[in-house]
């Protein structure tokens, strides 16, 4: 009887054992997970970059430059690369801004002067043109609100002294004798500062040729000279002109007042 018993027993375990064995072969193992799909390499060239914000006129440090990373086939032919020029940080280093850069902007030679100890103002300076400052006050100045890298024309204010003769009357005459005139600087001020609204300078340096220098040097004998600012869609980049001559026939009526007496005179 215990015989039977283990007999049936070892039957019964052997069956389980076959059952387990054919329900674990039923199941599929899982399909491996899908390969990654390959990332694509983007070819990097290093940048010259500028590593904090440079105004205009600062004089270039060490830590001022650096090299970045950059997508190759964004950089630009005009930017600074590393295979190209390796010891650029040193050729830059002492080299004065002429255009404001931020933090990360890329360097171009545009950019700097390499002034190689002159002033600023010399070096930033288009080969044949000359700096010619000028007495201006808030009233000859446009209230002030004229800036460094404004546009502006200068006004002659004189006395018709053939006019005077002929008629006995005191007569003033005003003509435009340059136009779109690019303004280097107000006093010292070569930009405008954070917060700087106006700038009520005594002197505006101006960038003419070497001929308009030399109008500017002989008006001021003449008259009073008086700056008026152009919009900035009336200025452009183009060059400083003389006056128009289609304007000169152009008058107007002014009455002047002084010390009570009226007398009449004329603007062109």
């Amino acid at each position: 009887m215990k015989a039977a018993r283990l007999v049936v027993l070892g039957v019964a375990v052997a069956a389980g054992g076959i059952a387990a064995f054919l329900a674990a072969g039923s199941k599929q193992a899982p399909p491996p997970p899908p390969a990654a799909a390959p990332v694509a390499q983007i070819e990097t060239v290093d940048v010259l970059v500028a590593k904090a914000d440079l105004g205009r006129g600062v004089v270039i440090q060490s830590q001022d430059i650096g090299w970045q990373s950059w997508p190759a086939a964004a950089a630009n032919p005009n930017f600074v690369k590393k295979p190209e020029r390796p010891n650029a940080m040193n050729d830059f280093v002492g080299a004065i801004v002429r255009v404001a850069l931020v933090a990360g902007d890329p360097i171009r030679d545009p950019d700097v002067v390499m002034a190689k100890g002159s002033g600023f103002l010399a070096a930033v300076l288009p080969k044949g043109m000359r700096a010619v400052a000028i007495d201006i006050s808030p009233e000859a100045g446009a209230g002030g609100f004229i800036l460094p890298d404004d546009r502006v024309d200068v006004v002659l204010t004189r006395r018709d002294k053939g006019a005077e003769k002929a008629t006995g009357v005191e007569k003033f005459v005003s003509d435009t004798i340059l136009r779109n005139v690019h303004v280097l600087a107000v006093d010292q001020a070569l930009e405008e500062k954070s917060g700087t609204k106006t700038a009520l300078g005594k002197t505006a340096t101006l960038e003419v040729t070497q001929s308009q220098a030399e109008t500017l040097a002989v008006s001021r004998q003449m008259g009073t000279l008086s700056l008026t600012l152009r919009s900035l869609l009336d200025s452009g980049s183009g060059a400083a002109e003389g006056g128009d001559s289609d304007n000169k026939d152009r008058t107007s009526p002014i009455n002047t007042v002084r010390f009570g007496v009226s007398t009449m005179g004329t603007t062109r």
